[in-house]
Parts: C-alpha cells; structure tokens; sequence
C-alpha cells in the first residue's frame, strides 16, 4: 500500500474516468473540472508512474498496451470504493438517530424499544442518551426529544405529552399519607436540577403549601425516583417518569392531584431538512407508546 502515496487520488480517478468515457471533454463534464485540469492530472500521473498511459493522437488520447491494463484494474478498484461509500449511505439511511434525556430514555423509553424493533426490524436505533441539547442541523441525530416550552430557535417541534405533576412515594409511606397535611411529617425528596416546584402542585390542590422534612438532594431525577421507591420519602414525579413504577406497585401517587407544569415533552426535527420515513415512523410509534401509558395511568386514577 506504501507505494500509492507516490500517486495522487484525483490523477487516478482522471485517468480511469478518461479511459471509461474515451474524452478528456466527457471526463471532465463527469469530474466537475475543466478539460484541461484533466488533462494536466494525467500527464501528472504518468509522470509519477513512469509510464505512458495514453497516446495523443488526432482522434484523442487512446490507451496504451500497459495503460489498458493498468485503467481496468482502476476501473474495478474505484468500483469497489463507491460501494464502500454506498455501505455507508445505506447505514445512515437505516440508522435512526434520537436525542434523549437519560432520565426518559432509562425510565420509559428503554423499556418499550422492543415493539420499535418489532414493527421496524431494518431500523436500528441508537440513542443519544444526553441532557445536552443536540444541535439537529451539524451532526447525524435526526431528531430529538426534549423537555420545555417548545419554543426552541431554527427547529420544528410537536408537543407529545403536556407534563403534569404530582407527589408520589413507596407504598409504606402512602399509607401514613391520610391528607396532604400529613406530608409534613415526611421527608422531600429532591432534584436540584428541577425545572418544576411543589408550589404548583399545592396551588392546584387548593391548600397552602407544608413544610416538609429534610430530606435527600439529588442532580439526577433517575436517583430521585430510585430514592422515592427505596421508601426515603415523597418526590414531585411526573407521568413518564413514574409510569412504570406506579404500574406495578413500586410507587403510590397518593391525593389524586396533578398539576399543569407549563412544560411538555416535545418531538423536535430540524426546520432545514426534510423528515424522512424513518423520523415519521418512529413519531407515529411512540404517539401510540404515550396514548398507551396515558390510558393506563386513567386505568389507575380510576381504581384509587
């Protein structure tokens, strides 16, 4: 292989290009260059090849003996590289790429990929599980799931799921939980990072806020819910965070209160480029993964 460092790229594929299209016009039409930068990148190669390729003839360049031989082999190689690249446009055409929170990519989103990859098994999936907001236009994620107002610059967002909130807490905690005054006798569970407040959920409550007891502080609303199912108190959750738990028993929301937060998740593609069939695909999948959810969290406001 050492010995192609002597020979440029750009020479090679003008030689090959010249042989298959019998022109230096048709070549350079094909190239995107003028007829004559061509033909100086041939001559360029013969030189570091030390051989003549062509011959100038009235009609044009005609292969040589050793230049026949020497353009097949060019021709096969240069095919062989642009089904190298093709793998990888095949790749990205079928490779969906998602920008993630880790908290909602662990929590609800993991779980029910399976029925993704059942539905679309030529898709494969990577999620970028980070609390970053990805810029959708400079790097290969194709859309992204945030949480917010929805008002983001330079994108196209789609509200999923209008967030609500509300406490929530292991069931031997729920069970000392008569009334909302009784949340002062328990400890608060909290995320530091939180764009949300209990001030919210007491104000929709009707009742004046209570001082909790001290109780742990968390950076990470995955470590916050962890902490509420080990029964270290009562956390503010929100539906996706907390649908699993509360399906299967490991948490109690307790009251029956939710709050409007002002924010929602949202569905966010870059307003420049084109959605494509996978993007669409996957908004249509996980709208149907959300109704789901929603109609089981009904299912248990029903039977509180």
């Amino acid at each position: 292989m050492a010995m192609l460092n002597r020979v440029h790229l750009n020479g090679l594929r003008a030689v090959e290009t010249v042989a298959r299209l019998g022109s230096l016009s048709a070549a350079a039409s094909e190239l995107n260059v003028s007829a004559s930068a061509v033909s100086q990148q041939v001559k360029r190669t013969e030189a570091q090849l030390g051989q003549a390729l062509f011959e100038r003839t009235a009609s044009g360049l005609v292969p040589t003996e050793f230049g026949t031989v020497f353009t097949a082999r060019l021709g096969a190689g240069f095919r062989e590289l642009a089904q190298a690249v093709a793998l990888a446009d095949e790749a990205s055409e079928c490779t969906l790429v998602v920008s993630v929170a880790p908290a909602f990519a662990s929590k609800w989103l993991l779980p029910r990929l399976s029925r993704h990859f059942a539905r679309h098994p030529n898709v494969l999936l990577r999620i970028d599980a980070s609390v970053r907001i990805a810029d959708l236009d400079r790097s290969d994620i194709d859309m992204a799931i945030r949480l917010g107002d929805g008002k983001w610059p330079g994108v196209r967002a789609q509200l999923l799921l209008a967030q609500e909130v509300f406490p929530v807490c292991a069931p031997v905690i729920a069970d000392k939980l008569k009334s909302i005054d009784d949340l002062a006798l328990t400890c608060a569970i909290t995320d530091e990072k939180a764009m949300i407040s209990w001030e919210s959920w007491f104000e929709a409550a009707g009742v004046k806020p209570v001082s909790f007891l001290k109780g742990a502080r968390f950076t990470d609303p995955m470590l916050c819910l962890e902490s509420a199912i080990a029964g270290h108190g009562v956390m503010l959750g929100w539906q996706l965070l907390t649908a699993d738990a509360l399906a299967d028993g490991r948490l109690v929301a307790p009251f029956g209160v939710r709050a409007e937060s002002g924010l929602g998740y949202w569905l966010v593609t870059s307003a420049s480029k084109s959605e494509s069939r996978k993007v669409r695909d996957f908004k249509i999948w996980i709208r149907e993964e959300i109704e789901a959810t929603m109609a089981q969290f009904g299912a248990l406001a029903g039977a509180a």
